[in-house]
Protein backbone atom coordinates (compact mmCIF):
# COMPACT_ATOMS: atom_id res chain seq x y z
CA UNK A 1 0.00 0.00 0.00
CA UNK A 2 2.64 2.67 0.52
CA UNK A 3 4.76 1.70 -2.09
CA UNK A 4 1.77 2.21 -4.26
CA UNK A 5 0.75 5.72 -2.61
CA UNK A 6 4.65 6.49 -2.89
CA UNK A 7 4.26 5.49 -7.22
CA UNK A 8 1.50 7.01 -7.22
CA UNK A 9 2.96 10.25 -5.69
CA UNK A 10 5.94 10.23 -7.45
CA UNK A 11 3.68 10.03 -11.07
CA UNK A 12 1.67 13.03 -10.43
CA UNK A 13 5.10 15.06 -9.48
CA UNK A 14 6.23 13.97 -12.54
CA UNK A 15 3.19 14.95 -14.33
CA UNK A 16 2.94 18.87 -12.58
CA UNK A 17 6.73 19.23 -13.31
CA UNK A 18 5.81 18.61 -17.05
CA UNK A 19 2.92 20.77 -17.22
CA UNK A 20 4.83 23.52 -15.42
CA UNK A 21 7.88 22.93 -17.80
CA UNK A 22 5.67 23.42 -21.29
CA UNK A 23 3.44 26.53 -19.76
CA UNK A 24 6.57 28.39 -18.85
CA UNK A 25 8.08 26.69 -23.04
CA UNK A 26 4.61 28.20 -24.32
CA UNK A 27 4.38 31.60 -22.61
CA UNK A 28 8.18 32.06 -23.70
CA UNK A 29 6.96 31.29 -27.47
CA UNK A 30 4.12 33.33 -26.91
CA UNK A 31 5.89 36.27 -25.98
CA UNK A 32 8.54 35.52 -29.25
CA UNK A 33 5.58 35.38 -31.24
CA UNK A 34 4.67 38.56 -30.67
CA UNK A 35 7.82 40.57 -30.98
CA UNK A 36 8.88 38.69 -34.33
CA UNK A 37 5.47 40.00 -35.45
CA UNK A 38 5.80 43.96 -34.10
CA UNK A 39 9.43 44.47 -34.46
CA UNK A 40 9.93 42.17 -37.46
CA UNK A 41 7.24 41.68 -39.94
CA UNK A 42 5.05 45.09 -39.20
CA UNK A 43 8.25 46.83 -40.02
CA UNK A 44 9.38 45.35 -43.23
CA UNK A 45 8.89 47.44 -46.65
CA UNK A 46 6.66 45.51 -48.48
CA UNK A 47 3.33 45.38 -49.32
CA UNK A 48 0.71 45.12 -46.51
CA UNK A 49 -0.97 41.59 -48.34
CA UNK A 50 3.40 40.35 -48.43
CA UNK A 51 3.29 41.28 -44.72
CA UNK A 52 -0.14 39.98 -43.71
CA UNK A 53 0.88 36.44 -45.59
CA UNK A 54 3.63 36.73 -43.31
CA UNK A 55 2.15 37.12 -39.88
CA UNK A 56 -0.63 34.21 -40.94
CA UNK A 57 2.62 32.19 -41.55
CA UNK A 58 4.11 33.10 -38.06
CA UNK A 59 0.66 32.29 -36.72
CA UNK A 60 0.28 29.18 -38.11
CA UNK A 61 4.03 27.84 -36.71
CA UNK A 62 2.94 28.95 -33.27
CA UNK A 63 -0.10 26.56 -33.52
CA UNK A 64 1.78 24.26 -35.12
CA UNK A 65 3.96 24.18 -31.79
CA UNK A 66 1.71 23.83 -29.62
CA UNK A 67 0.73 20.56 -30.57
CA UNK A 68 4.41 19.62 -29.42
CA UNK A 69 4.59 18.51 -26.16
CA UNK A 70 1.48 16.13 -26.99
CA UNK A 71 3.77 14.87 -29.90
CA UNK A 72 6.92 14.66 -27.37
CA UNK A 73 5.06 12.51 -24.74
CA UNK A 74 3.07 10.28 -26.54
CA UNK A 75 5.01 9.40 -29.78
CA UNK A 76 1.98 7.61 -31.04
CA UNK A 77 2.53 10.33 -34.15
CA UNK A 78 4.55 8.93 -37.28
CA UNK A 79 8.08 10.52 -37.69
CA UNK A 80 7.02 12.95 -40.53
CA UNK A 81 3.58 14.59 -38.68
CA UNK A 82 6.63 15.07 -35.58
CA UNK A 83 9.16 16.99 -37.34
CA UNK A 84 6.37 18.65 -38.73
CA UNK A 85 5.04 19.82 -35.31
CA UNK A 86 9.01 20.31 -33.51
CA UNK A 87 10.74 22.58 -36.34
CA UNK A 88 8.49 25.61 -35.57
CA UNK A 89 10.48 25.78 -32.20
CA UNK A 90 13.51 26.48 -33.84
CA UNK A 91 11.90 28.46 -36.89
CA UNK A 92 10.56 30.54 -34.22
CA UNK A 93 12.99 30.84 -31.62
CA UNK A 94 16.32 31.31 -34.22
CA UNK A 95 13.84 34.68 -36.41
CA UNK A 96 13.34 35.83 -32.58
CA UNK A 97 16.85 36.42 -32.63
CA UNK A 98 17.26 37.76 -36.09
CA UNK A 99 14.61 40.19 -34.85
CA UNK A 100 16.13 41.56 -32.17
CA UNK A 101 19.27 42.10 -34.63
CA UNK A 102 16.84 43.68 -37.41
CA UNK A 103 15.54 46.10 -34.71
CA UNK A 104 19.30 47.04 -33.55
CA UNK A 105 20.20 47.77 -37.20
CA UNK A 106 16.51 49.21 -37.45
CA UNK A 107 17.50 51.85 -34.53
CA UNK A 108 20.70 52.67 -36.30
CA UNK A 109 19.50 52.73 -39.71
CA UNK A 110 17.23 55.52 -38.83
CA UNK A 111 19.59 57.92 -36.84
CA UNK A 112 21.91 58.13 -40.25
CA UNK A 113 21.51 61.21 -42.46
CA UNK A 114 20.61 59.29 -45.44
CA UNK A 115 18.53 61.31 -47.98
CA UNK A 116 14.81 60.09 -48.79
CA UNK A 117 15.80 58.36 -51.83
CA UNK A 118 18.95 55.90 -50.46
CA UNK A 119 16.95 55.40 -47.00
CA UNK A 120 14.14 53.64 -48.99
CA UNK A 121 17.16 51.72 -51.15
CA UNK A 122 18.71 50.67 -48.05
CA UNK A 123 15.75 49.51 -45.48
CA UNK A 124 14.56 47.54 -48.92
CA UNK A 125 18.11 45.67 -48.89
CA UNK A 126 18.16 45.61 -45.60
CA UNK A 127 14.35 43.97 -45.07
CA UNK A 128 15.36 41.25 -47.92
CA UNK A 129 18.38 40.22 -46.49
CA UNK A 130 17.03 40.29 -42.81
CA UNK A 131 14.46 37.61 -44.45
CA UNK A 132 16.88 36.38 -46.72
CA UNK A 133 18.90 35.66 -43.29
CA UNK A 134 16.28 34.14 -41.81
CA UNK A 135 15.35 31.32 -44.57
CA UNK A 136 18.96 30.62 -45.27
CA UNK A 137 20.11 30.29 -41.25
CA UNK A 138 16.93 27.72 -40.43
CA UNK A 139 17.70 25.57 -43.26
CA UNK A 140 21.12 25.45 -42.24
CA UNK A 141 20.19 24.50 -39.03
CA UNK A 142 17.91 21.76 -39.82
CA UNK A 143 20.68 19.87 -41.76
CA UNK A 144 22.99 20.38 -39.23
CA UNK A 145 21.18 18.14 -36.91
CA UNK A 146 21.32 15.47 -39.33
CA UNK A 147 25.36 14.84 -39.06
CA UNK A 148 26.49 13.44 -36.01
CA UNK A 149 30.27 13.89 -35.79
CA UNK A 150 32.73 11.61 -34.22
CA UNK A 151 35.12 13.68 -31.80
CA UNK A 152 38.49 12.33 -30.77
CA UNK A 153 40.25 13.75 -28.51
CA UNK A 154 43.58 12.35 -26.24
CA UNK A 155 43.90 12.59 -23.07
CA UNK A 156 46.68 11.92 -20.32
CA UNK A 157 46.04 9.99 -16.91
CA UNK A 158 48.03 10.51 -13.59
CA UNK A 159 49.35 6.83 -12.89
CA UNK A 160 47.25 4.76 -16.12
CA UNK A 161 49.78 2.35 -16.94
CA UNK A 162 47.85 0.99 -20.12
CA UNK A 163 45.71 3.04 -22.68
CA UNK A 164 42.10 2.36 -22.97
CA UNK A 165 39.55 3.83 -25.93
CA UNK A 166 36.37 5.00 -24.11
CA UNK A 167 33.71 5.98 -26.44
CA UNK A 168 30.70 8.34 -24.68
CA UNK A 169 27.38 9.42 -26.08
CA UNK A 170 25.27 11.49 -24.39
CA UNK A 171 21.90 13.21 -24.10
CA UNK A 172 20.12 10.74 -26.90
CA UNK A 173 16.51 12.32 -26.04
CA UNK A 174 14.67 9.12 -26.97
CA UNK A 175 11.33 9.99 -28.23
CA UNK A 176 9.78 11.24 -30.78
CA UNK A 177 12.51 11.73 -34.09
CA UNK A 178 15.11 10.14 -32.38
CA UNK A 179 13.48 6.34 -32.68
CA UNK A 180 14.46 2.75 -33.36
CA UNK A 181 16.28 3.52 -36.95
CA UNK A 182 18.01 6.65 -35.34
CA UNK A 183 19.95 4.28 -32.14
CA UNK A 184 20.73 1.27 -34.33
CA UNK A 185 22.93 3.26 -36.47
CA UNK A 186 24.25 5.06 -33.59
CA UNK A 187 25.18 1.45 -32.07
CA UNK A 188 26.60 0.93 -35.63
CA UNK A 189 28.94 4.03 -35.79
CA UNK A 190 30.00 3.26 -31.98
CA UNK A 191 30.75 -0.46 -32.89
CA UNK A 192 32.93 0.78 -35.59
CA UNK A 193 35.40 2.59 -33.44
CA UNK A 194 36.05 -0.45 -31.20
CA UNK A 195 35.58 0.99 -28.08
CA UNK A 196 37.08 -0.56 -24.70
CA UNK A 197 34.06 0.52 -22.67
CA UNK A 198 31.52 3.11 -23.72
CA UNK A 199 29.70 5.11 -21.44
CA UNK A 200 26.04 7.41 -21.70
CA UNK A 201 26.38 10.57 -20.01
CA UNK A 202 22.19 11.11 -18.95
CA UNK A 203 19.31 11.88 -20.70
CA UNK A 204 19.01 8.72 -22.94
CA UNK A 205 15.31 8.62 -22.33
CA UNK A 206 13.09 11.89 -23.35
CA UNK A 207 9.64 9.85 -22.95
CA UNK A 208 7.26 7.37 -21.99
CA UNK A 209 9.27 3.99 -20.98
CA UNK A 210 6.79 1.99 -22.54
CA UNK A 211 7.73 4.03 -25.94
CA UNK A 212 11.15 4.59 -25.49
CA UNK A 213 11.92 0.25 -25.44
CA UNK A 214 11.83 -0.33 -29.03
CA UNK A 215 14.99 2.15 -29.60
CA UNK A 216 16.75 0.86 -26.32
CA UNK A 217 16.52 -2.25 -27.66
CA UNK A 218 19.28 -1.66 -30.31
CA UNK A 219 21.47 -0.92 -27.47
CA UNK A 220 21.71 -4.44 -26.40
CA UNK A 221 23.81 -4.94 -29.42
CA UNK A 222 26.70 -2.24 -28.10
CA UNK A 223 30.08 -3.94 -28.62
CA UNK A 224 32.59 -2.97 -25.94
CA UNK A 225 35.39 -4.74 -24.27
CA UNK A 226 35.09 -3.83 -20.38
CA UNK A 227 31.60 -3.27 -20.56
CA UNK A 228 28.54 -0.41 -21.02
CA UNK A 229 27.68 2.03 -18.64
CA UNK A 230 24.56 4.60 -17.79
CA UNK A 231 24.54 7.36 -15.38
CA UNK A 232 21.30 8.82 -15.50
CA UNK A 233 20.30 12.96 -16.68
CA UNK A 234 17.74 15.04 -15.57
CA UNK A 235 15.39 14.04 -18.15
CA UNK A 236 15.21 10.85 -16.67
CA UNK A 237 13.26 11.82 -13.76
CA UNK A 238 10.56 13.20 -15.51
CA UNK A 239 9.72 9.80 -17.05
CA UNK A 240 10.41 7.30 -13.70
CA UNK A 241 13.87 7.10 -12.83
CA UNK A 242 13.38 3.43 -11.47
CA UNK A 243 11.75 1.91 -13.99
CA UNK A 244 14.03 3.16 -16.62
CA UNK A 245 17.48 2.37 -14.82
CA UNK A 246 15.99 -1.11 -14.27
CA UNK A 247 15.07 -1.57 -18.15
CA UNK A 248 18.65 -0.19 -18.72
CA UNK A 249 19.88 -2.44 -17.11
CA UNK A 250 18.48 -5.16 -18.74
CA UNK A 251 20.26 -4.59 -21.80
CA UNK A 252 23.50 -5.22 -20.98
CA UNK A 253 24.44 -1.63 -19.84
CA UNK A 254 25.25 -1.09 -16.05
CA UNK A 255 23.71 1.60 -14.61
CA UNK A 256 26.59 3.51 -11.95
CA UNK A 257 24.12 5.04 -9.00
CA UNK A 258 26.41 6.55 -6.89
CA UNK A 259 29.04 3.57 -7.54
CA UNK A 260 32.17 2.36 -8.99
CA UNK A 261 33.51 -0.18 -11.00
CA UNK A 262 36.86 -1.12 -11.72
CA UNK A 263 37.81 -1.50 -15.68
CA UNK A 264 40.70 -3.24 -16.92
CA UNK A 265 42.98 -5.84 -14.91
CA UNK A 266 43.91 -4.61 -11.48
CA UNK A 267 46.85 -2.37 -11.26
CA UNK A 268 46.85 -1.79 -15.05
CA UNK A 269 43.31 0.16 -15.47
CA UNK A 270 41.18 2.56 -13.48
CA UNK A 271 38.17 3.26 -11.62
CA UNK A 272 34.84 4.85 -13.39
CA UNK A 273 32.61 6.07 -10.96
CA UNK A 274 29.25 7.34 -11.47
CA UNK A 275 26.54 9.57 -9.65
CA UNK A 276 22.49 10.37 -9.88
CA UNK A 277 21.93 13.90 -11.60
CA UNK A 278 21.74 16.96 -9.25
CA UNK A 279 18.01 17.21 -10.29
CA UNK A 280 17.76 14.69 -7.61
CA UNK A 281 18.44 16.98 -4.90
CA UNK A 282 14.53 19.06 -6.15
CA UNK A 283 12.96 15.35 -7.25
CA UNK A 284 13.81 14.37 -3.27
CA UNK A 285 14.95 10.75 -4.10
CA UNK A 286 18.09 9.30 -6.41
CA UNK A 287 20.43 12.41 -5.05
CA UNK A 288 23.77 12.09 -5.65
CA UNK A 289 26.47 11.34 -3.44
CA UNK A 290 30.28 11.74 -4.77
CA UNK A 291 32.08 10.62 -1.26
CA UNK A 292 29.80 6.91 -1.88
CA UNK A 293 30.85 6.93 -5.57
CA UNK A 294 34.66 7.59 -5.48
CA UNK A 295 34.56 4.75 -2.52
CA UNK A 296 37.77 3.03 -2.19
CA UNK A 297 39.43 4.78 -4.84
CA UNK A 298 42.08 6.15 -3.11
CA UNK A 299 45.30 6.60 -5.35
CA UNK A 300 43.99 5.32 -8.37
CA UNK A 301 43.35 6.70 -12.01
CA UNK A 302 39.50 7.94 -11.54
CA UNK A 303 36.77 8.75 -14.00
CA UNK A 304 33.55 10.35 -12.93
CA UNK A 305 30.30 10.33 -14.78
CA UNK A 306 28.12 13.41 -14.08
CA UNK A 307 25.58 14.28 -16.42
CA UNK A 308 25.98 18.05 -16.04
CA UNK A 309 29.01 20.64 -16.12
CA UNK A 310 28.46 22.37 -13.05
CA UNK A 311 28.31 19.26 -10.59
CA UNK A 312 31.72 20.14 -10.23
CA UNK A 313 31.25 22.97 -8.33
CA UNK A 314 29.56 20.89 -6.15
CA UNK A 315 32.94 19.13 -5.10
CA UNK A 316 34.70 20.78 -2.60
CA UNK A 317 38.52 18.86 -3.39
CA UNK A 318 38.78 16.84 -6.97
CA UNK A 319 42.02 15.90 -6.08
CA UNK A 320 41.33 12.10 -6.31
CA UNK A 321 39.32 12.55 -9.66
CA UNK A 322 41.74 12.77 -12.80
CA UNK A 323 38.82 13.22 -15.39
CA UNK A 324 35.05 14.22 -15.36
CA UNK A 325 32.91 13.40 -18.16
CA UNK A 326 29.53 15.51 -18.65
CA UNK A 327 26.24 16.23 -21.22
CA UNK A 328 23.54 17.90 -20.41
CA UNK A 329 24.68 21.28 -22.48
CA UNK A 330 23.82 20.07 -26.37
CA UNK A 331 26.83 22.82 -26.81
CA UNK A 332 24.36 25.18 -26.82
CA UNK A 333 22.16 23.40 -29.70
CA UNK A 334 20.54 26.81 -31.76
CA UNK A 335 23.26 29.61 -31.04
CA UNK A 336 22.74 32.43 -29.04
CA UNK A 337 21.17 29.96 -26.52
CA UNK A 338 24.74 28.58 -25.70
CA UNK A 339 25.28 32.23 -23.93
CA UNK A 340 22.13 31.49 -21.82
CA UNK A 341 23.16 28.17 -20.77
CA UNK A 342 26.75 29.19 -19.96
CA UNK A 343 25.00 31.38 -16.88
CA UNK A 344 23.61 27.80 -15.81
CA UNK A 345 27.15 25.50 -16.64
CA UNK A 346 30.71 26.52 -16.24
CA UNK A 347 31.27 24.67 -19.05
CA UNK A 348 29.25 24.25 -22.75
CA UNK A 349 31.64 21.89 -24.96
CA UNK A 350 34.91 20.09 -25.45
CA UNK A 351 37.59 19.45 -22.71
CA UNK A 352 39.26 21.74 -20.06
CA UNK A 353 41.45 22.05 -17.40
CA UNK A 354 39.41 22.84 -14.22
CA UNK A 355 42.57 23.03 -12.17
CA UNK A 356 45.56 21.41 -11.91
CA UNK A 357 44.17 17.54 -10.84
CA UNK A 358 41.33 17.42 -12.88
CA UNK A 359 40.20 17.76 -16.63
CA UNK A 360 36.34 18.01 -17.58
CA UNK A 361 34.66 16.84 -21.18
CA UNK A 362 31.68 18.31 -22.07
CA UNK A 363 30.14 16.15 -24.95
CA UNK A 364 27.85 18.32 -26.71
CA UNK A 365 24.78 16.00 -27.14
CA UNK A 366 24.67 12.81 -29.65
CA UNK A 367 20.98 13.72 -30.25
CA UNK A 368 18.84 16.76 -30.00
CA UNK A 369 16.19 18.23 -27.50
CA UNK A 370 13.11 19.76 -29.47
CA UNK A 371 13.66 20.54 -32.96
CA UNK A 372 15.71 18.87 -35.64
CA UNK A 373 17.76 21.67 -35.77
CA UNK A 374 21.33 22.76 -35.00
CA UNK A 375 23.55 25.58 -35.07
CA UNK A 376 26.87 27.03 -34.23
CA UNK A 377 27.81 23.46 -33.18
CA UNK A 378 26.92 19.66 -34.33
CA UNK A 379 26.19 16.46 -32.35
CA UNK A 380 28.92 14.12 -31.47
CA UNK A 381 29.82 10.41 -30.52
CA UNK A 382 33.13 11.03 -28.56
CA UNK A 383 35.84 9.26 -28.90
CA UNK A 384 38.22 9.63 -26.02
CA UNK A 385 41.99 7.97 -26.10
CA UNK A 386 43.23 7.73 -22.33
CA UNK A 387 46.34 6.89 -21.51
Amino acid sequence: MACDVYKRSRKEDNTLNIIIFFTIFILLFVLQTYIIKKWFIEKLYFSNTTKQYLTYLLYLLFVILLFYPLARYFPVIPNWLYGILSIPIGIIFITFCITILYKLSHLAFYKSNFNSDRRIFFKKSADISAISLAIATNSNAMLNAKNIEIETINIKIRNLKKSYKIVQISDAHIGGLIDKTFIESLVTKVNLLKPDIVVITGDLVDTKLEFAKPALDELKNLNSKFGNYFIIGNHEYFHGVKPIIDYVNSLNIKTLENENVYIGEFNDGFYLCGVYDMFGLRYGSFLPDLEKSLKNTEDQPTILLAHQPKYINEIKDTKGIDLILCGHTHGGQIIPFNLLVHLQQPYIKGLHQHNKHTKIYVNKGTGFWGPPMRLGTTSEITLINIS
